[in-house]
C-alpha cells in the first residue's frame, strides 16, 4: 500500500529532476524574499504514515528521535510531549534525503546526532545517500555525501539499526550498506567514511529477486550494529562489536577487536533474518529478533533468540512455538532500569492485530499484551485511547476477535525509555503510539496506549483544494489515508473521507459557484474510485464507475456542480451530467489526460496530454486539441483556471528533454504565453487578491532565478516573491498548492511525506 503511493509521487518527481538543462527563460526573472517572513505550519493530521525507527539517548533524560521513510527525522519535546521535524532543511534536488534510513544518537556528548539518508537504491532516486551530523540534537546540520545509495523507503527499512556511535569513543561511527556495499566506519565522527574492508559478508537476501526495477530484488545488506559497551572504556575504542547481515544462513558477526577481524557467531540459528540486535551489558545478553522476511509488510514466521555472550550460548527463548507463527519478530527493546525486562513485537500480523510480547525474566517466560478467552473473544492488558487521533479507528465496527482502534501494524520500531521504565513508544505503519504506565502490565493492571504523535506528519500530498465558503478550510487528497476535510487548521479532523474510504485520493475538486458540491477519486481495490459530497464534504456517498476503472487518476467537477468530467486510471475520459449515474465516454482526448473545469462556464472543461492542450465546450462530450505551441510534451503537468474570469489558465509543469516552466493562457487554451524568468514550476494555485490588487494572488513551487522555493505574485507574474528560506523546503513539494481564497497571503504547499504544510504572512 505505501509502495504504491510513494511510486506515484516519485515517478512524477523523476520526470522533472531528470530534466536535465533547461532552455533559458528569455529575460532574467524579477524576484525578492519576503519583506515580511512567513509562518510555517502544518495542518494537522498527527501521522499518517509508517515509523520504522524510535531512539532514546541513553545518557540524556527525555532525548529521543524517530525516523520516517519519506518524512525526515523527528526530535521528541519532553515540555509539550511533542515532536520537532527536523530536516525540514532538505531542499529539492536533495528530495531522497527525506528518507531516513537509521538515526544514531550520540550518549557521550548528547548534543551530536546522525542520520543515514536516502529514499531508493534503485534509479527512482538519482541521487547517493549521505551522511547527516549535528552538534546541536538536529537543529542544524553538516553533511557527507556516500558513493551509495540508502533506502530509507526501501524494503528492510524497518530493520536496525544500521548507523551506531561508539558508546566508549565517540568519534568511531559504523554504517552498514544496502546493495552489496558492504560496512563502512568513520573515525573522525562522520566526517569522513571508508568501508570496512575485512567484513566478510555484505548481505544476498532480496525480497524478489524477479523484479526487474530493482526495488524488492536490491540486496538488502548490513541491517544494524550493536556495541558492547562493557568491553570499553571511556576515550578508547569499544572491542565487542556486533553486526546483522541480511543473509538467512550468516546473520550475526562480531568483532572482539574494535573491528581490526570479525567472525561468524558459531552456533547461530539460521533460515532466518535477524531484524534487530540488542545488547543487555549488564546481564551479557544479545537478544535477536528473526523473521523469515525483511518486512515491513510481510513476514510469515519468525523466533526470538538470546546469546550468551561469556559463554556463546544460545537460547530459543521464542514466546510462541514456530509451527504456531504466522508472523515474523522484529521490534525489540531491553528495559536499562531493570534489564531483565525485554519486549518484542509480530510486526507483521496484520490479522487479527500486531502483538506485543514482554517477559521479566530475559526470555523465560513471556505474557502478552492481549490473549484469546474463547475465541473469538480477547482479554487486553491494555486500553486504548485515540481521542487526540480519533480517524485512528477509520470508521470500522470490526466483528471479534478483530478490533477497532488496532494496536497497529507493521510495528517494527519499539522503545522502553532508558529513563522510565513505565514509559514506551512504538511505531506503526500510520502513527506513533506509547504509553506512560507500561508497568501496570507486570501487576495485572492495564497500560493504557495513545498516541505520541503529534507534531510528526507524515502524509504524502497528492491535490489540495480549499473552497471559497463553507465550513471547510482545506480539502487534501492523500496517499495511504484518503484525506480530509479540515474545518479548523489546528485541530485533528474527526476522521478521513470515508463512504467510501480510499486507499489514495488521487484528485480532487469543488464547483467553484457551488462549493457545497465536492468529487474525490482515489484508490481501491475492487472500487468503487469515485465519491460525491453536497454539503462541502462533511458526507459523501460512492459514485458509479464506468466499466475498466483501475485506479483515480484526476476528475473535475463543472462550475455550478452541475456535471463531472473524469479521467481515471484503466479507460478513457468519461463525463457524467448529475452525480455519475451511468459515464459517458469523451471523444477527442486521449486516456491520461489531467483534465480540470473552467471556473465560469459550466460547460467548458480542459485537458491535457503530451504537450497537447485539449478543451470542450460542451460539458465533456467532445473535446478539440487547441492550436497552442509550445507547451512541454511530458506528463508531469498541473494547471487550474482562475475563478472569476472564463478561460484564464495558468500551467505549470516540464519533463526530459521538453520546455519546463509556467505558461499562461487568457483565451480559454487557445494560445498560450510562457513567462520570462520562471527557469522551471511544478504547481500553480490561487489564493485572495492583495489588498492593493485586483487579480488573484499566484502561488507556485518553482525556480524562478536560479532560486528553488515557493514564490508568490501579486501583479500576474510580472514579479515574484520567495515565500519560505532555506529552513523551510520540505523536499519535494511539485504535487499541489494552492493560496486561500478567503486569507490573503496564506498558502497550502503539498508535501511528499511531511503532510500538509500552510504558512501566513508572521506580520
Amino acid at each position: 500500500m505505501r509502495r504504491t503511493r510513494i511510486l506515484t509521487a516519485v515517478l512524477a518527481l523523476t520526470a522533472g529532476l531528470l530534466a536535465g538543462a533547461v532552455p533559458s527563460s528569455p529575460a532574467a526573472a524579477e524576484t525578492t524574499l519576503a519583506a515580511t517572513p512567513y509562518t510555517w505550519k502544518n495542518a494537522r493530521i498527527d501521522g499518517g504514515g509508517f515509523v520504522p525507527g524510535i531512539v532514546f539517548n541513553r545518557s540524556e533524560k527525555n532525548l529521543a528521535y524517530a525516523r520516517t521513510d519519506i518524512g525526515g527525522a523527528y526530535r521528541w519535546q519532553e515540555s509539550t510531549k511533542t515532536w520537532t521535524p527536523l530536516l525540514d532543511s532538505v531542499g529539492w534536488d536533495d528530495w531522497g534525503h527525506t528518507g531516513v534510513v537509521s538515526l544514531a544518537s550520540d550518549a557521550v556528548d548528547p548534543n551530536k546526532v546522525y542520520a543515514a539518508v536516502g529514499m531508493y537504491t534503485n534509479s527512482w532516486d538519482p541521487g547517493n545517500g549521505a551522511v547527516l551530523r549535528s552538534a546541536d540534537k538536529g537543529a542544524t546540520w553538516q553533511k557527507t555525501d556516500l558513493p551509495f545509495k540508502l533506502g530509507g523507503n526501501m524494503p528492510g527499512r524497518g530493520m536496525g539499526e544500521r548507523l551506531a556511535v561508539d558508546p566508549n569513543k565517540d568519534s568511531v561511527l559504523y554504517l552498514g550498506a544496502p546493495s552489496g556495499k558492504g560496512l563502512w566506519r568513520s573515525t573522525d565522527s562522520g566526517v569522513t567514511w571508508s568501508q570496512v574492508g575485512n567484513f566478510p559478508n555484505v548481505g544476498d537476501y532480496q525480497q524478489d529477486p524477479s523484479d526487474t526495477s530493482g526495488y524488492a530484488s536490491d540486496n538488502q545488506g548490513i541491517v544494524w550494529v550493536t556495541f558492547d559497551e562493557s568491553t570499553g572504556t571511556a576515550g578508547s575504542a569499544t572491542k565487542t562489536v556486533y553486526v546483522g547481515v541480511a543473509d538467512k544462513d550468516n546473520a550475526v558477526y562480531r568483532s572482539t577487536d574494535a573491528g581490526a577481524t570479525w567472525q561468524r557467531l558459531a552456533g547461530q540459528p539460521t533460515g532466518y533474518l535477524a531484524h534487530k540486535g540488542v545488547l543487555d551489558a549488564k546481564n551479557g545478553y544479545l537478544y535477536l529478533s528473526y523473521s523469515d522476511k525483511g518486512g515491513p509488510y510481510d513476514g510469515g514466521k519468525g523466533q526470538l533468540w538470546r546469546y550468551a555472550t561469556a559463554t556463546g550460548t544460545w537460547t530459543n527463548i521464542s514466546p510462541v512455538a514456530e509451527a504456531d507463527t504466522y508472523y515474523g519478530f522484529s521490534g525489540l527493546t531491553v528495559d536499562r532500569q531493570h534489564p531483565g525486562t525485554v519486549m518484542a513485537t509480530a510486526y507483521s500480523s496484520w490479522w487479527p492485530d500486531t502483538q506485543i510480547f514482554r517477559s521479566t525474566d530475559s526470555g523465560g517466560t513471556w505474557t502478552k499484551a492481549w490473549d484469546y478467552t474463547s475465541y473469538p473473544n480477547r482479554a487486553d492488558r491494555y486500553t486504548m485511547d485515540v481521542s487526540s487521533s480519533p480517524w485512528l479507528t477509520w470508521n470500522t465496527y470490526p466483528s471479534p476477535p478483530e478490533q477497532t482502534p488496532k494496536l497497529g501494524w507493521m510495528t517494527e520500531a519499539l522503545e522502553i525509555d532508558p529513563f522510565d521504565s513505565a514509559r514506551m513508544m512504538y511505531g506503526t505503519g500510520a502513527t506513533l503510539y506509547g504509553t506512560e504506565n507500561l508497568t501496570n502490565w507486570d501487576s495485572g493492571g492495564q497500560f493504557t496506549v495513545r498516541p505520541m504523535v503529534r507534531g510528526l506528519e507524515e502524509t504524502a500530498v497528492n491535490d489540495l483544494a480549499a473552497p471559497p465558503s463553507g465550513g471547510a478550510q482545506l480539502l487534501s487528497a492523500l496517499g495511504d489515508i484518503g484525506g480530509f476535510r479540515h474545518t479548523d487548521l489546528t485541530k485533528v479532523p474527526p476522521m478521513m473521507f470515508t463512504s467510501p474510504t480510499f486507499t489514495s485520493t488521487t484528485s480532487l475538486d469543488y464547483a467553484e459557484t457551488n462549493p457545497n458540491v465536492v468529487v474525490r477519486v482515489g484508490d481501491l481495490d475492487t472500487g468503487p474510485r469515485i465519491a460525491f459530497s453536497t454539503d462541502n464534504g462533511a458526507n459523501w456517498w460512492a459514485g458509479s464507475e464506468p466499466s475498466g476503472v483501475s485506479g483515480g487518476g484526476t476528475v473535475a467537477a463543472a462550475a455550478d456542480g452541475s456535471r463531472f468530467v473524469w479521467s481515471p486510471a484503466g479507460t478513457g475520459v468519461q463525463y457524467t451530467t448529475g452525480f455519475g449515474t451511468s459515464w459517458t465516454a469523451s471523444s477527442g482526448i486521449p486516456a491520461g489526460a489531467v483534465v480540470e473545469s473552467d471556473r465560469v462556464d459550466p460547460k467548458t472543461f480542459y485537458g491535457f496530454k503530451s504537450g497537447k492542450f485539449y478543451v470542450s465546450s460542451d460539458g465533456g462530450a467532445t473535446f478539440t486539441a487547441s492550436s497552442a505551441t509550445g507547451l512541454p510534451s511530458g506528463d508531469s503537468i498541473r494547471f487550474k483556471a482562475l475563478p472569476g474570469t472564463k478561460g484564464d489558465i495558468w500551467l505549470a509543469g516540464g519533463a526530459t528533454n521538453s520546455a519546463y516552466g509556467l505558461w499562461h493562457s487568457t483565451d480559454g487554451g487557445t494560445t498560450f504565453t510562457k513567462l520570462a524568468g520562471v527557469d522551471q514550476a511544478d504547481t500553480i494555485g490561487f489564493g485572495r487578491a492583495a489588498p492593493s490588487a485586483t487579480y488573484q494572488t499566484l502561488y507556485t513551487s518553482a525556480k524562478i532565478g536560479g532560486v528553488r522555493g515557493i514564490f508568490r505574485s501579486t501583479d500576474k507574474g510580472a514579479t515574484w516573491t520567495r515565500i519560505n528560506d532555506d529552513t523551510h523546503q520540505w523536499g519535494w513539494t511539485g504535487a499541489a498548492i494552492t493560496g486561500d481564497p478567503r486569507v490573503y497571503g496564506r498558502v497550502y504547499v503539498s508535501t511528499n511525506g511531511r503532510g500538509v504544510v500552510y504558512g501566513d504572512p508572521a506580520a
